[in-house]
């Protein structure tokens, strides 16, 4: 066996389990595929049928009231009656739970929301696998950092129509492909100093989900290179419900080339194995 066919068994490895760590986390008993309703808060209590309790967003934040013999598990603790959550911060989301579900509390583009997650839900007792494209050394490149003198604020769409969500750009990443440069607007990626992309491609709509896939990029080095690895485009759990908020490219993050790696459209949205 020679260098090349141990690499490319280690990068094919490591793929391998990438994906597999992000398939259990989309499928886990209280991952998105077990959302069963995204329900827009408002100041009038109002009841949903998979949650306890009636709901309502007020000025002090969210607060739920809870008919007798109804209770949730708050920290671990046993709650009843009326209880406020306070406010959330944007982005946020607290779990609550009540029996094998997890109640979740969030706040997106500026509004209080309510995602009960079923481990039953058909969504996700029906999953399989996501298709993907077979790993492909040649789709991991070299590219480089270039940051903003300051973080920038972006205002981006998301997948529920009329909503919006802002996020800071450090910068851009820039690459090459076939001898030609594309520039990426990045975000914050949630570690120290790592980046996350949001883009679509010539595949979009195609061969891969229509609206978004992102790329995790890990934080640059001391000469502002990163890799790319987009044989790691992922999907986000707007490519598989209609009950999720995800964020959509900024404008200029559309590549002009066949991004042939990667996640492919799901099953559940008509993808082919």
């Amino acid at each position: 066996m020679t260098v090349q066919d141990v690499d490319r068994v280690s990068f094919v490895r490591e793929w391998e389990e990438w994906h597999r760590a992000k398939e259990e986390a989309l499928a886990g008993p209280h991952g998105f595929l077990a959302i069963t309703g995204l329900h827009w808060l408002s100041p009038e209590p109002t009841r949903f049928e998979d949650a306890p309790g009636a709901w309502s967003a007020t000025a002090g934040g969210v607060v739920v009231d809870l008919a007798e013999g109804e209770e949730l598990t708050v920290d671990g603790t046993a709650v009843r009656g009326r209880y406020g959550f306070g406010a959330i911060a944007e982005r946020d989301s607290l779990y609550v739970g009540h029996g094998d579900a997890v109640i979740e509390v969030a706040r997106r583009g500026g509004h209080d929301i309510l995602r009960p997650r079923h481990p039953d839900n058909p969504l996700r007792t029906s999953f399989t696998y996501t298709p993907a494209y077979a790993p492909d050394p040649r789709w991991r490149v070299t590219g480089r950092f270039l940051p903003f003198r300051e973080p920038r604020p972006l205002t981006v769409g998301a997948a529920v129509e009329g909503l919006e969500h802002v996020y800071d750009s450090p910068g851009q990443v820039e690459f090459a492909w076939e001898g030609t440069p594309h520039r990426l607007t990045a975000f914050d990626g949630g570690s120290p100093g790592s980046l996350m992309v949001l883009f679509t491609d010539e595949t979009s709509g195609v061969t891969t989900y229509a609206a978004n896939r992102s790329l995790r990029i890990a934080a640059p080095d001391s000469d502002g290179r990163v890799v790319l690895d987009f044989n790691r485009a992922g999907n986000l759990p707007c490519a598989y419900t209609d009950l999720a908020t995800c964020p959509l490219p900024p404008a200029g993050n559309r590549l002009p080339i066949a991004v042939e790696a990667g996640e492919r459209i799901p099953l559940e949205r008509g993808g082919r194995p």
